[in-house]
């Protein structure tokens, strides 16, 4: 969570020992225990109140899902299933059209369709 080492950790209780002094330093660690429990306990409170408020509808919804940037990555970093896109109906209404050589004119098959006009995209 805070990628604190083990040495860094010694480090932090021997600044603190000199510091708080051995008279202060157990009451402050119990302090600051009781008060890592109150946050956890506020925290876990208010993920069961987002569950309850999200309904039985949302119960495979995990909270990490309804991050944004978890989201932007599931939907645009992943991968695109290509075997749903290459349905028959698409194929047959998609094809490519002849692609002709350089300096070549485009080639007039019966079946390439003119591309779609838009004169309000223009």
């Amino acid at each position: 969570m805070l990628d604190i080492g083990a040495g860094e950790f010694i480090g932090l209780a021997i600044i603190a020992m000199i510091v708080l002094g051995p008279e202060k330093l157990p009451r402050y660690a119990a302090e600051a225990a009781r008060v890592l429990r109150r946050v956890r306990q506020v925290a876990d409170d208010a993920r069961a109140d987002v569950r309850r408020e999200l309904g039985p509808e949302f119960d495979g919804v995990s909270l990490r899902d309804l991050n944004p940037r978890s989201m932007v990555r599931k939907h645009l970093l992943d991968p695109i299933d290509l075997d749903s896109l290459d349905s028959p109906e698409r194929n047959d209404q998609t094809k490519p059209a002849a692609r002709s050589g350089p300096g070549e004119p485009p080639s007039n098959s019966s079946s390439a369709t003119p591309p779609p006009y838009d004169p309000d995209a223009t």
